[in-house]
């Protein structure tokens, strides 16, 4: 018998808050382990990024699809916005995450087996409405790419990488399982702490009571380590106010859920490194980081994650997630990469493509012409 789906659309915040019951159960019909798909972070986001800049009107566009016996079987999660040049409109359409790098993953959440019929029913729908110039495919899955490639009319962009670390049953049989570089360094970080006759101690905070005092550190942690010179550059992801508005109400969500850790790691009665984490199913997401630059030569933050690791040994997760973009301090654990692949789909008029054009020229800020039409496109939303 074949499988069908029936689609509903939600274009309102209000409407996105009543869905919390169909996200419940579809986390554990898919087995989704990204906080960026959960219920808490897509209220939060419409709650504080939605019209952020006067010039781009922003609305939801959520595609909840359900089975034959009203099983919700997947929720694409779309952003319209709208940008005013003139007497014309330019449309596009995203997955829900265009912020200043604060949803590392646009993830759609989809149980497995509907990829197929998630990708044709929610291009129909798209293709019902004609007035959007483009649309931004990106944190999607393997199988929903495959099914939404059938259609021929996607261009393919870069796909964005995410590492994750598969765990062992205990924390010594993880440990041998490291190259020699990174059971070295933990040695010096837990050695030299001793040899100079300190003790470190992690706290896990998940307590809501305690969130916005711990985050009140974590902020200031996260600011120490973007002003530091000398190391990898890490940007203070929460240097505006609609990003730390945003923080402080999805870690206050997602901690009444029950999935909210913050790692606290103290030295000498301070907290000096924290990271955030997000357990998600049998997963742990490893989200932003901070740490006292007076304590850089212990490698707090080496430190940090491997007690992050141990308390997810011990709380029975499967993987930790390190979260996108290469880096040393993460490939260093010797984890699995995921890409996530990512395209766009063009407008069929004529107008959509100038309109595509015009706008990505404007985005690259580079000559008179772009500078020009950033003055009549909103091509970046404000985050102040």
């Amino acid at each position: 018998m074949q499988r069908t789906v029936t689609v509903e659309t939600i274009t309102t915040v209000d409407g996105v808050a009543a869905l919390l019951p169909c996200y419940e159960d579809l986390q554990r019909a898919s087995g989704n382990i990204l906080p960026f798909a959960l219920h808490e972070w897509h209220l939060a986001w419409c709650h504080h990024f939605l019209n952020c800049n006067p010039r781009i009107q922003d609305e939801p566009l959520f595609y909840v699809l359900r089975d034959s016996k009203g099983a919700c079987v997947a929720v694409l999660p779309f952003i319209v916005s709208r940008r005013r040049v003139g007497p014309l409109n330019i449309v596009s359409i995203d997955l829900l995450g265009a912020d200043p790098a604060i949803t590392e993953i646009r993830a759609p959440m989809i149980a497995p087996g509907f990829e197929t019929l998630a990708a044709h029913a929610v291009q129909h729908q798209l293709a019902k409405t004609r007035d959007w110039d483009w649309i931004h495919w990106s944190g999607i899955s393997a199988a929903l790419a495959q099914a939404l490639g059938t259609e021929g009319s996607l261009r393919w962009l870069a796909p964005l990488s995410d590492f994750v670390l598969d765990l062992a049953p205990s924390w010594e049989a993880f440990r041998r399982g490291l190259k020699r570089n990174i059971r070295e360094s933990l040695r010096h970080c837990y050695n030299s702490l001793k040899r100079d006759g300190h003790d470190c101690r992690m706290q896990v905070i998940e307590s809501t009571s305690e969130v916005r005092r711990n985050l009140d550190r974590f902020i200031e942690l996260h600011v120490m380590r973007a002003n530091l010179t000398g190391a990898v550059p890490h940007p203070n992801r929460f240097a505006s106010r609609i990003s730390r508005d945003f923080l402080y109400e999805v870690c206050e969500r997602l901690s009444k859920s029950g999935a909210l850790r913050l790692f606290r790691l103290e030295i000498a009665s301070q907290i000096v490194a924290m990271r955030i984490g997000i357990a998600v199913g049998d997963s742990l997401y490893l989200y932003y980081s901070g740490y006292d630059p007076a304590w850089a030569r212990y490698s707090v933050m080496t430190t940090t994650v491997a007690e992050a690791i141990k308390y997810a040994i011990a709380h029975g997760f499967k993987t930790i997630n390190l979260s996108p973009t290469k880096e040393v301090s993460k490939t260093r654990w010797g984890p699995r990469e995921i890409q996530y692949p990512s395209a766009y789909q063009q407008g069929a008029r004529l107008r959509s493509r100038l309109a595509r054009r015009a706008y990505m020229k404007a985005r690259s800020g580079a000559g008179l012409q772009s500078r020009l039409l950033r003055h009549l496109i909103a091509a970046r939303r404000n985050w102040q």
